[in-house]
């Protein structure tokens, strides 16, 4: 796994003084001690936490509880438990690092905690952070002391709710100890920016912070380094500084590039760029981080450009939730989501309503992934009593200052969002709120927009002024099509009236089949009434009009993955993904494959198992981007469907026409036939405008549930902590066709490793995640395992009166990282 943070977890000597000009990383993650509940005195050293639990984190404690109806946060969490928890972990120095005479800076670096977090080193407050979703770090370097150290972390999670979706409780990102020389590059010190670009040459502007923090003057020079994904240098640049006794210095540099490989959706490039301090003739620090060579830029009649070329933007938004890991999230959940969104035809991410873990932009940039990020879901007026509202006047500027600096590098952020649904953007002094955020994101990085999601553009009695939207670079639109006449328009009337304003849909509806995401023919067994056949028709609408305006940069549509959290009881979460909360697809994913990619799609629904309704007309849709669908019923045709678009228009000549001629069924961009139902097997041909089969889908009557079968999303893993297997279970009856309305529960065991957590897609469903056993859920169910170290892990499923079934997976070791473990057992 090609991660920063996703190495195995593997001690190496600490011994040893680090070696000049190598900056030292180490893992802080693992050997920490937990409570739930506040405790007295737990910040001093001397503390006995000996009956603590202990763990490695990431850790979320919500993820852990039972769900109850009374919880705190209600359905915005989930049902999930929340309260506060106090982390400590002791600790020896690497040699070289802190306490003691020419001893090397350290510093503490948080990547989340949430939230309203109280960070004390060997007794002393560090300080307070209340936005859960921000990265911070403290310089301990004068607060530590030779032999054992003591972190304490207090974690406040109790005043609730506090967002509108599921945050987890907890340490739930990772934690690190960087250790540097004490004239270094500053944290979060480099950014660089490809100022232009083509194939055949780039130039690269490089801005370096270098900090002094010795006692005496020093002087030397920066060096700064491409290089290219084969290890080999391709562009250098060398500066001189002189810095007195603790003062820093920002440092300009440009790089000049021949023929560079340019970042896309499609060919996600990176190279490597390098920052080393050199003084007295020696390397003293050295940081590196991907970076991809890329131009942006926003037009009012093109759209969005990347490298100088349109690129409408195929969207989904995401919540951070992991469904039954919560917010603590293996690397490998989000690695398999992002790669079946990708496969899905999706290029564009917002990251709603917050700030991301690093992890998950440097799979955005090496996956290739266009990344609106978002900042907040409230300024000063509150949506929820607990939320930022309480924060905003005193930690907004920093806050925004600390996203911009963490993230500025990343070549997949191609548009910086200030806020959803913001508040002010109705109020009479809601622009100059948002000009003061537009400010600081433009000083921090000049070189990305600025937009919000705007859910109030048109609204019956407090739109959005006038101000707040000629306030934003670009105008953002939540649910374009949500206002009278504009469900058929969406932002004609804009277009018209400013011309000048450069337009992104931020957020919209998709296609909702039933909160249980089960198929129905409704409670009448007389008359069908199905719940999945209209749902798609809104968002099929909405595409065509995105696709067809060059002036609208893309679409990003409600949301990727289902998620815990924004639910009523007896919900736990939000049914809106096209992938279910186990990163199965939906039938939903599916018509967008249809829309968004070129390879040949067929899916075919509802199931047919409908035992009772023999003889009635029961709707049967297909979601495909071939041009013709003939449908046949245990081997009898039902007739041809066709569709087509963009339409073709005549060419060459009146009535002439480039391609063979379709004779489009519908103007809709699914193909239905309403078939009366009889067991057996339903399979669709798919067929290109001119005849020829492109591909075939098939749904056949189950039987009686018979059997259980494994089936691991890879064969290899590696036994680091962020690296995990997905398990999948399913159902099947003798023939081995999935059962889809089995709902058997399935009791699992792990040979060679671990039980991370179960799962099944139902989000009504109750059951505890840190859990043995579970009940499939339309046949299905997941499960999630970790390899403890090399050799064979096996997974076994039992379920009553089923065949039982196995699957083995190869646990490799990966790459070594530097850890510090904990210095008591």
């Amino acid at each position: 796994m090609h991660l920063r943070a996703a190495l195995p977890l593997v001690l190496l000597a600490l011994g040893a003084r680090p070696a000049a000009g190598q900056r030292q990383r180490y893992s802080m993650d693992p050997g920490w001690r937990f409570t739930l509940g506040d405790v007295s005195g737990a910040e001093a050293p001397s503390f006995d936490d000996g009956a603590w639990r202990r763990l490695d984190l990431p850790h979320d404690w919500s993820i852990e509880g039972a769900m109850r109806q009374d919880a705190p946060g209600g359905g915005r969490v989930g049902f999930l438990p929340t309260g506060i928890g106090w982390y400590r972990k002791a600790f020896r120095l690497p040699a070289g690092a802190g306490a003691g005479a020419g001893a090397r800076e350290v510093w503490l670096e948080f990547d989340g905690v949430y939230m309203n977090s109280d960070v004390w080193i060997n007794g002393f407050h560090l300080g307070q952070r209340p936005y859960g979703f921000i990265s911070f770090a403290y310089d301990v370097t004068r607060h530590l002391v030779p032999g054992i150290n003591v972190v304490a972390v207090r974690v406040d999670n109790s005043l609730q709710p506090s967002a509108r979706w599921y945050t987890g409780s907890g340490i739930y990102r990772h934690v690190w100890l960087t250790v540097v020389d004490r004239v270094h590059v500053a944290h979060w010190g480099v950014y660089a920016v490809t100022a232009s670009a083509d194939t055949a040459s780039a130039e690269l502007v490089v801005r370096t912070r270098v900090e002094n923090d010795r006692a005496a003057p020093a002087r030397g020079s920066l060096r700064t380094t491409l290089v290219n994904a084969a290890g080999q240098e391709v562009a250098r640049a060398d500066t001189a500084y002189a810095l007195a006794a603790g003062e820093g210095a920002e440092l300009e540099q440009r790089l000049t590039v021949p023929s560079p490989r340019l970042w896309s959706v499609d060919q996600p490039y990176l190279y490597t760029l390098r920052s080393t301090v050199l003084a007295a003739g020696r390397a003293v620090d050295e940081t590196g981080m991907p970076f991809g060579i890329r131009t942006i830029a926003y037009d009012s009649d093109r759209g969005f450009l990347l490298n100088g070329r349109p690129v409408k933007m195929r969207g989904v938004n995401l919540h951070e939730d992991g469904g039954a890991v919560g917010s603590a999230i293996p690397e490998r959940v989000w690695e398999r989501r992002l790669e079946a969104l990708k496969a899905m035809g999706a290029n564009a991410i917002r990251t709603s309503h917050n700030p991301p873990a690093p992890e998950f932009l440097d799979l955005s940039d090496r996956l290739g992934f266009l990344v609106m990020a978002e900042a907040f879901d409230e300024w000063t007026q509150g949506k929820v009593p607990e939320g930022y509202h309480k924060y905003f006047a005193q930690w907004s500027e920093r806050d925004v200052t600390d996203f911009v600096h963490r993230d500025r590098n990343h070549p997949s952020i191609v548009l910086w969002s200030a806020g959803n649904e913001i508040g002010e953007q109705s109020m009479p002094d809601g622009a100059q709120v948002l000009k003061g955020l537009v400010d600081i994101f433009h000083r921090e990085d000049p070189t990305r927009p600025v937009t919000t999601g705007n859910d109030n553009i048109a609204a019956d009695g407090h739109p959005a002024t006038l101000a707040f939207l000629n306030a934003e670079d670009v105008v953002g639109y939540n649910y374009v099509d949500r206002w009278h006449e504009r469900r058929e328009i969406f932002a004609e009337e804009d277009r018209h009236d400013h011309p000048g304003w450069k337009m992104v849909g931020t957020e919209s509806g998709t296609m909702f089949q039933s909160l249980d995401e089960r198929y129905s023919l409704g409670a009448d067994s007389a008359v069908p009434h199905p719940n999945y056949n209209a749902g798609m028709l809104a968002a099929e609408r909405l595409w065509k009009w995105v696709t067809m305006r060059d002036y609208f940069a893309g679409d990003f549509m409600w949301t990727g993955v289902d998620y815990l959290g924004e639910a009523t009881w007896p919900f736990k979460g939000f049914g809106s993904g096209v992938l279910d909360i186990t990163g199965r697809p939906k039938d939903s994913y599916y018509l967008y494959q249809s829309l968004w990619t070129d390879r040949p799609v067929l899916h075919l629904f509802p199931h047919w198992n409908w035992p009772g309704r023999e003889g009635q007309v029961i709707p049967v849709l297909a979601y495909t981007n071939c041009n013709i669908v003939e449908l046949f019923l245990n081997g009898r045709s039902l007739g041809e469907k066709r569709l087509e678009f963009p339409a073709q228009g005549t060419s060459g000549g009146w009535n002439r026409y480039a391609q063979p001629v379709v004779n489009p069924t519908t103007n809709d961009l699914h193909l239905s036939w309403d078939v009366p139902y009889q067991p057996g097997v339903l399979r669709a041909v798919g067929k290109r405008r001119d005849g020829t089969v492109a591909c075939e889908a098939e749904v056949r009557t189950a039987g009686a549930p018979a059997a259980l079968r494994l089936s691991a999303d890879r064969d290899t893993i590696t036994d680091a902590p962020g690296d995990v297997g997905h398990v999948t279970v399913e159902v099947v009856d003798s023939s081995g066709t999935v059962v889809p309305t089995a709902d058997d529960l399935v009791r699992f065991a792990v040979a060679g490793g671990t039980l991370v957590a179960l799962d099944n897609g139902n989000l009504l469903d109750h059951d505890p995640y840190r859990a043995d056993r579970r009940h499939a859920f339309n046949g299905h169910g997941l499960a999630i395992v970790r390899g403890d170290r090399p050799g064979a892990l096996t997974v076994t499923a039992q379920a009553p009166g089923l065949k039982a079934a196995s699957v083995s997976l190869r646990v490799i070791a990966g790459p070594a990282r530097l850890v510090i473990p904990s210095a008591r057992p």
